[in-house]
Formats: structure tokens, C-alpha cells, sequence
């Protein structure tokens, strides 16, 4: 290979790369999620006033926050996830597990809790889950968990609050 060659590719790569990127990061609703209706709807500008930029990313424009970044992957205490965009329990601290992953996972999410839509983005076909109440983006369900669901709720942390058992 030679070195206008080498060049070429790596600038085709790194354009790749950055494209990538800006698709885990941007998005946009999907037309199935866009179509339904939700009991808490805001405008876009209320949305941003309320949520911090990170979690309007994810809640609203189906971004996804890096690896291992959230405290509540090491939040073990018992008591309730909820959607930080609207504040409906979502997850109970008695699902979640380690997945290895970088981001908080559950094996089964609060009953009426959650949407699911199918997302074609990024060349694969994966089941997204979002709050049924605000629309709000969560992340991603796989079946690779553990027992008894085999299910991997993967969530992005910034979706969520936590709210701490009373005793």
C-alpha cells in the first residue's frame, strides 16, 4: 500500500468512526415512537430546561452515554429506578446485576412500565425500550441475561434516578 492509499483509507475510516459516533450520540425519534401518544408531552425547549444536556441527549434524542460513566452502576441499595424525565418507577433495585457492560442492567422492568420499539439503526435490528409515560428513551433490551427472564435490560444510567427503600 502505498502512503496516498494509506491516507485515503484512514480518512475513510475515521469518517466512519465519526459517523458512528454521531449516530449512538444524535438520532431522533423513530416514526413508530414519534406516532404515539404519552401522558407527559413537553416541547423540545421544556424538555431542555428541565433535563441536563447529557440526559436530554438520551431521553429525547435517543443518544447513548459512554461506558461505565454512570454512578448507578455501582448503586446496590434497594429501592426503585425511575425515569429522570418524568419520574415513573421503572426498574426495582432487585432486578438489576452486573452485565459487564459499562451501563446499568436489569432482568425485568416494573409491570406497564416500558415501550418497546424496533430500532434498525446502526445496520443491526435491536429492541429499544423507552418510559410509556414520557416516551423518554432508556436504551436496550437483549436476550443474553441471566435467569429467570434471560433478558439484559441495557439502561442508560443519565434515563434514570434512583430512589432509595425507605425503612
Amino acid at each position: 500500500m502505498n502512503r496516498r492509499d494509506f491516507l485515503w483509507s484512514s480518512a475513510a475510516a475515521g469518517t466512519l468512526m465519526i459517523a458512528a459516533g454521531a449516530a449512538l450520540r444524535m438520532g431522533g425519534p423513530k416514526p413508530a415512537l414519534a406516532a404515539e401518544t404519552f401522558e407527559v408531552t413537553k416541547t423540545d425547549a421544556e424538555w431542555h430546561a428541565v433535563l441536563s444536556d447529557a440526559a436530554y441527549n438520551v431521553l429525547r434524542k435517543e443518544g447513548t452515554e459512554y461506558p461505565g460513566t454512570s454512578p448507578l452502576l455501582n448503586e446496590h441499595r434497594k429501592g426503585i429506578f425511575a425515569c429522570a424525565g418524568c419520574d415513573l418507577p421503572v426498574y426495582p433495585s432487585e432486578t438489576k446485576f452486573d452485565s459487564g457492560t459499562g451501563w446499568p442492567s436489569f432482568w425485568q422492568e416494573i409491570a406497564n412500565a416500558i415501550g418497546r420499539t424496533e430500532d434498525r439503526s446502526l445496520g443491526m435490528t435491536r429492541t429499544e425500550v423507552h418510559c410509556r409515560r414520557c416516551g423518554g428513551h432508556l436504551g436496550h433490551v437483549f436476550d443474553d441475561g441471566p435467569p429467570p427472564t434471560g433478558l439484559r435490560h441495557c439502561i442508560n444510567g443519565v434515563a434514570l434516578s434512583f430512589k432509595p427503600a425507605t425503612a
